[in-house]
């Protein structure tokens, strides 16, 4: 009985040291929308409107293609262009609803809103509607020369880690300054397409990132807001 238990113990101290999934993503950090790589590359992403080519008339998809030409020959650096489909979010909207009938004096709209609920709700599981998004990823890489650390920079991160922590905040800052620069070109190109471009914020990368690892949990659980979120680090 007590080799059991021992070999019990043992399989709890393994499953409790093996390392998260953070472990296996490129990911560093994302600090004021931007996304920080493990390699020290940088990542800013925008959310862009679409357009149905197909409804433009002939002159019209002509300038469209020639300013999407135009768009891409300005460009200096790669960019990468995201096409997301996720099942619609309706559980949100079901929940106001619901909150509204509740709120509801009288009685023939009380009894018209839950209808109207129990009929989206079922509309949803049947069709099962998808909605899109597009998302257009602003890059930026750091030289080979930045990449390699010195001596003397390793030692001042060993003997004075705040020292290193000021180092790496104003680093962040001087290429957080170049990548914003390649961001404002790609949103003024695709502005002038006629597109709508939205900067992410913090709270809605970690989102994205959240529903695209774990699509079945996202659906029925959100992650709620990041601010009150405790992140524990692997070392």
């Amino acid at each position: 009985m007590a080799n059991k238990k021992n070999k019990k113990t043992e399989m709890k101290g393994k499953k409790s040291s093996l390392p998260s999934s953070q472990v296996h993503l490129p990911i560093s950090e994302i600090k004021d929308g931007i996304v920080v790589l493990k390699n020290g590359a940088m990542r800013k992403i925008y959310m862009v409107s679409s357009i149905n080519f197909a409804l433009k008339s002939e002159d019209e998809q002509q300038a469209l293609i020639s300013g999407y030409v135009s768009f891409l020959n300005m460009l200096k650096f790669p960019i990468q262009i995201v096409a997301q489909s996720r099942k619609l979010m309706i559980k949100p909207y079901l929940e106001k609803l619901k909150v509204k009938e509740e709120e509801q004096q009288n009685d023939l709209l009380r009894v018209q809103i839950a209808d109207y609920r129990s009929f989206i709700r079922e509309l949803v599981d049947i069709g099962q509607i998808m909605t899109k998004r597009f998302y257009v990823v602003v890059p930026f890489e750091q030289s080979s020369s930045k990449k390699s650390k010195g001596f003397f920079s390793r030692l001042t991160e060993v003997i004075s880690p705040s020292a290193a922590i000021r180092l790496k905040e104003e680093r962040f800052q001087k290429q957080k300054k170049e990548i914003d620069m390649r961001a404002r070109q790609v949103s003024s190109g695709l502005e002038g397409m006629g597109l709508k471009v939205v900067p992410l914020d913090t709270q809605t990368v970690i989102e994205i990132f959240y529903s695209s690892y774990n699509p079945d949990i996202a659906f029925s659980e959100s992650i709620g807001d990041v601010s009150d979120m405790r992140i524990e680090h692997d070392v």
